[in-house]
């Protein structure tokens, strides 16, 4: 039979056909796989209000933020920077603060909003010390700064609600405890409360944070002052709080550091630091490397954790993340007790940029001249030199000393790397 189309329109048709064919049987590129998800935290120790502490930030037209300007771009540049906010700011119901009884200026939130700080733990066994009206204050004037308070509330059910707070798409849920009260005014659960650490009530809370967070981070004050191991009753407690889907757990109350672990449960990885020790203080004021032995400098000590989680999120929109790297920078608060200006300075310091700081004015003093007149006498000079000399030796002393209790994996060896800034 013949047929009704034409033999070049056929040639056509089956050249048609068989090219269709051809482009119809290419396999469909592959969608590229989800930009990862990142996630950063930054964490300190104790922010203690000494007296001298309030009076150095006085002394500073900047107020409080001058105290740690050094960490203000750490703190900017992370999603999150949590620290243990060891006093209340009750300036309008409590008494001024004395030893052992803290009270911060009304100044100090709004400062610590300023410098970076997004949460802050208000567990602690200084939160009563003025009083159930003083906790009551201090959460009015932080959530007045946007500040994340978590371990307190004004009644129980508010200081053991789940605090959470989303960065970059990841819903991160805070818990906070004390272990310790100076003084326990829990008393009635529709007043201010304070959440104390109960083991079984911890760990389904941190369960529930499981089931409603990408990432569940746990504060605890705890352990005994001026140590620097970890009970064998905080590692079990670690443990089983890891296990219950927490996955860093921020330590703090010794005012000294402690070591940091990685703990592994079925394959999931978090970070255990029993303590962080001070932030800021007046302890160990009368500390000097030439003259006392490393540890009496201890309570002087800090660390910077950085924490950076990494994450995807999946084809039905949930996002697992994961912790993705480790690292603490050694802190350092320089005191000038003692000093005959009479001028009380109180300052953290990050001792990686410290170092090479002091390192290239010992090289500029140690270069020679030529054609040119010094800047300084020779005997002034070699004072200078000896005075930088001295400081430097205490900065190396400091850090082999934090890298030695943290654990050497842990602490950052060279020069910080800078870090960009970022809104909150």
């Amino acid at each position: 039979m013949r047929s009704s189309v034409p033999g070049g329109a056929l040639g056509l048709a089956l050249l048609m056909g068989l090219t269709l064919g051809i482009f119809g049987c290419r396999a469909k590129p592959k969608p590229a796989p989800p930009a990862p998800i990142t996630l950063s935290l930054v964490a300190v120790g104790d922010i203690m209000m000494h007296q001298d502490v309030k009076a150095a930030a006085t002394r500073d037209l900047a107020g409080f933020p001058a105290l740690w300007a050094d960490l203000v771009p750490l703190f900017q540049g992370a999603d999150l920077a949590f620290g243990n906010l060891e006093t209340p700011v009750a300036p309008a119901t409590g008494r001024p603060g004395v030893p052992f009884q803290f009270n911060a200026p009304e100044t100090l939130p709004s400062a610590l909003r300023a410098s970076g700080f997004t949460v802050l733990s208000t567990a602690n066994n200084h939160a009563f010390d003025q009083g159930a009206k003083g906790v009551r204050e201090t959460l009015e004037r932080l959530h007045a700064e946007r500040l994340v308070a978590v371990g307190s509330g004004l009644d129980q059910a508010q200081a053991e609600s789940l605090q959470i707070v989303e960065r970059q798409g990841v819903r991160v849920a805070f818990l906070g405890f004390t272990d310790i009260f100076n003084l326990d005014l829990n008393h009635r659960a529709t007043e201010p409360w304070v959440r104390p650490l109960d083991l079984e009530p911890a760990l389904q809370a941190v369960r529930e944070a499981r089931t409603r967070a990408e990432l569940v981070v746990v504060s605890i004050h705890w352990g005994n002052e001026y140590q620097h191991q970890p009970t064998k009753r905080q590692k079990d407690i670690a443990q089983a709080l890891v296990a219950a889907g927490c996955d860093v757990l921020l330590g703090h109350h010794p005012h000294v550091l402690q070591p940091m672990e990685l703990l592994d449960v079925e394959g999931r990885k978090a970070l255990v630091a029993y303590s962080l020790g001070n932030f800021i203080s007046n302890q160990d004021r009368m500390y000097r490397a030439d003259l006392f032995p490393v540890a009496g400098g201890d309570s002087r000590d800090g660390a910077a954790l950085k924490v950076r989680f990494e994450g995807r999120r999946q084809a039905d929109g949930r996002v697992h993340m994961g912790l993705a790297q480790v690292e603490t920078e050694p802190l350092w608060t320089e005191n000038n007790w003692g000093a005959s200006s009479g001028q009380r300075s109180i300052r953290v310091i990050r001792v990686a940029s410290a170092e090479a700081r002091v390192r290239a004015e010992l090289d500029h003093l140690n270069e020679p001249r030529v054609g040119a007149p010094p800047p300084l006498d020779d005997a002034t000079r070699r004072k200078v030199i000896l005075e930088k000399q001295e400081y430097l030796r205490t900065l190396l002393l400091r850090r082999q000393r934090i890298a030695n209790i943290l654990g050497e994996a842990f602490v950052l060896q060279g020069i910080p790397a800078p870090v960009g800034t970022q809104a909150h």
